[in-house]
C-alpha cells in the first residue's frame, strides 16, 4: 500500500483482478494499421485477449516496433469478479484489426 493511505495501490489492485498479464512470447511479425496523424486513439477489436475469450472492442493508443515486431498499446474491458475491469496493455498487432 502507498504510504499514508489506506487504499491499495494500482499495481496491487490490477494484481486482485484476477487478469492474466500479458504473455511474453514474441509476436509474429506484421505491418499496423496507418495510424491517426492527429494522435487521437483509434477504435479496434482485439481478438482473444489475456483474460477473456473471444473478440472485445478497444481503443488503440499507440505504436511501437520492437525487434520482435510491431506492437500496439490498447485498452479494452474484460469482465471481473465484481465487475468489468479496464486493461491497458501492448498486444501483437496480429491481434489488432482496425473497425
Amino acid at each position: 500500500m502507498n504510504r499514508g493511505s489506506s487504499r491499495p495501490s494500482l499495481g496491487e489492485r490490477a494484481a486482485d483482478s484476477g487478469v492474466p498479464a500479458a504473455p511474453t512470447a514474441p509476436p509474429p511479425r506484421a505491418v499496423p494499421p496507418r495510424a491517426r496523424e492527429d494522435g487521437t486513439g483509434r477504435h479496434c477489436w482485439v481478438h482473444t485477449p489475456p483474460g477473456t475469450s473471444g473478440t472485445v472492442p478497444g481503443l488503440l493508443v499507440e505504436w511501437r516496433q520492437q525487434p520482435e515486431g510491431w506492437q500496439g498499446r490498447v485498452a479494452y474491458a474484460v469482465p471481473g469478479p465484481h465487475g468489468p475491469v479496464l486493461v491497458e496493455a501492448w498486444l501483437p498487432a496480429a491481434s489488432l484489426e482496425q473497425r
